[in-house]
């Protein structure tokens, strides 16, 4: 059963806390960083992508990146843009986009969770990744962002999140620039914390809907920390790290695009021949074609958009993996038709989060750049769910999530 740990968070001054926030630390490159935290020297940014405050030169990866992380979470603390509070709480996080609005319990899950398959993933984690996150946790001796968790919703759980909401003003709540919305309690109440543990004890796994690479690094690292210690007794707070639980029936989805610069040789007019032998082909125009439902598909190529309906036979609605669009599309289209097998390592095909719309698809593929755009219906919070349970693995880049947590709201020290 799930463990959810409160915890005494490192958190802003409410005054400052909007300065502080921002987006977390792989959704923008270095120099998007360094745009983005110009003229606000209490970002988190300084913190989790620390070579902003080096030179443009500098690679990432230096040691002297990571000691540079340490060294600006001691200067946030010391100047007082970071404090700690003085017990173990739980928070909520709210995040409203487009007027929805969406609540997570944060506190700390279990790094024996996940080391025991009770937290599931459905993503494939890259090893260098892992260890850039890692030496960056050690050397802060924290977990600065939260990774992104769901469960299956529990009422009780829902109702005491609502009326906590209902009856206390927010700590911080502030809109961002991207024009999401961030709110955020403080749960202090002894009772109701040690009735969300008991809810939790009762949940039998929690899912990684965002931040496969956090969750492995903060895991392992906590892994490490046991092994080393000789004392270890299972109470160390390097035995936890920081989460936000959303339940499932609040999130959505958003779909996650591709784009492939060329046709593999073929014509415009060859490559709809050969997509019509195992898709219903309906040439839409020049309006934008966005997919309807699950094994519906729009393509853009040669100026205009086609709906495609894969036709019966050729998937399997029975398999958690082959009914996947995105199964679907990356074997009869990408590899069948246009030759690309490995969508981790093929340099002709890029991919496009759905929070760009599809007009950004046709504006790559009329720009020249790609030649044709490839527009999916999004994944469901329960083919993510039914992938884990099954112990399955998504294809790459089959899930975007939005919003995106922002960092620094509320940090963990180990």
């Amino acid at each position: 059963m799930a463990i959810l740990k409160p915890f005494p968070g490192v958190r802003p001054p409410k005054a400052i806390a909007h300065l502080v926030a921002s987006r977390p630390y792989d959704v923008l490159n270095s120099n998007e960083a360094r745009v983005e935290a110009a003229g606000n020297e209490k970002s988190l940014l300084h913190l989790i992508k620390p070579e902003i405050n080096f030179t443009p030169a500098i690679d990432e990866h230096e040691q002297a990146v990571y000691d540079k992380a340490a060294e600006m979470f001691n200067l946030f603390q010391s100047r007082g843009w970071l404090l700690q509070d003085a017990r173990e709480c739980y928070y909520i996080y709210a995040q409203t986009m487009n007027g929805i609005r969406q609540y997570g319990l944060v506190g700390c899950a279990g790094v024996q969770d996940y080391l025991d398959g009770i937290i599931k993933k459905h993503e494939l984690t890259r090893p260098d990744k892992e260890e850039d996150r890692m030496k960056h946790v050690r050397i802060t001796n924290a977990n600065l962002e939260p990774v992104f968790f769901t469960y299956r919703a529990v009422p009780e759980l829902d109702q005491i999140v609502a009326s906590w909401v209902a009856e206390h003003d927010a700590e911080y709540d502030f809109t961002s620039s991207d024009d999401i919305g961030h709110h955020f309690w403080v749960i202090n109440n002894a009772k109701i914390i040690n009735r969300i543990s008991e809810l939790f004890a009762a949940i039998p796994y929690t899912y990684v809907a965002d931040g496969h690479h956090r969750t492995a690094a903060a895991a392992l690292v906590g892994n490490e920390r046991r092994a080393a210690n000789p004392k270890h007794d299972g109470t160390e707070e390097y035995n936890y790290f920081l989460a936000v639980h959303f339940p499932d029936n609040q999130l959505r989805i958003i779909d996650y695009n591709r784009v492939v610069k060329d046709l593999n040789g073929l014509t415009v007019d060859q490559f709809l021949e050969k997509l019509a032998s195992t898709f219903t082909v309906k040439k839409i125009g020049t309006d934008i074609h966005k997919p309807c439902c699950l094994h519906n598909f729009g393509i853009y190529v040669g100026g205009n958009w086609y709906s495609l309906t894969a036709k019966p036979g050729t998937y399997n609605d029975n398999d958690p993996i082959g009914v996947l669009d995105v199964t679907i599309s990356s074997d009869l289209i990408l590899r069948d038709i246009l030759g690309i097998r490995n969508l981790r390592t093929d340099k002709r095909i890029d991919f496009v989060g759905g929070i760009r719309g599809l007009g950004e698809l046709q504006k790559r593929v009329d720009s020249g750049e790609m030649a044709v755009a490839l527009a999916l219906y999004p994944v469901s919070m329960k083919q993510l769910m039914d992938i884990a349970d099954t112990g399955n693995i998504m294809p790459p880049k089959t899930t975007w999530f939005e919003p995106k947590l922002r960092s620094g709201l509320v940090i963990h020290k180990l």
